[in-house]
């Protein structure tokens, strides 16, 4: 082979190997570009789903205080029904909130956090279902002093604990938060 025969064997040897060089390089950019996306989807999912549960955790607790605080005006002999009127709407209020907040949750998910979420949804609807019995039975009664219905809703307020630290539980299982 002459000197120009190899030349030209050379440079196609060489434009091959650039072609299959960039080549390689197209498909190591691409496969980057993919996981640099997964990973940025996985923080946004993280994200969104720390702010649900979040929410969740926080209403849950606004809403307990709620019915606490309605229950101590149930029980003052001091308080008139427009009072008793007045915690019952914020319970309500806060009912509304802690509502949206596991909807959101159910959403979000993974299937275990919206399982924990809607467990604890019936626990806290279970307590609400006995505050407004206890509304209902002081505005037939004229007061709200009523053993009965401070039991049950004791009960209900202790009934709910299990699923409430279940959630909790759920979220950080979902956000790998268990362990430091």
């Amino acid at each position: 082979m002459d000197a120009s025969v190899a030349g030209v064997v050379g440079t196609a040897i060489g434009a091959l190997g650039a072609v299959a060089g960039g080549w390689v390089s197209v498909i190591g950019q691409g496969r980057q570009q993919r996981q640099q996306l997964h990973a940025d989807r996985e923080q946004r999912r993280e994200a969104v789903r720390r702010e649900a549960y979040s929410a969740c955790i926080a209403s849950t607790k606004l809403l307990s205080a709620a019915w606490w605080r309605f229950s101590d005006l149930v029980w003052d002999e001091q308080s008139t029904p427009e009072q008793w009127r007045a915690g019952f709407a914020e319970a309500h209020k806060a009912w509304t909130q802690f509502s949206t907040a596991v909807a959101d949750v159910v959403v979000v998910g993974p299937v275990a956090a919206s399982d924990a979420a809607e467990a604890l949804r019936v626990a806290m609807y279970d307590w609400e279902k006995v505050g407004m019995d206890w509304f209902a039975a002081a505005l037939r009664e004229g007061h709200g002093r009523l053993d009965e219905c401070d039991e049950r809703f004791k009960q209900a307020a202790k009934a709910k604990r299990v699923p409430e630290r279940a959630f909790q539980q759920a979220a950080r299982a979902a956000l790998g938060t268990q362990h430091p």
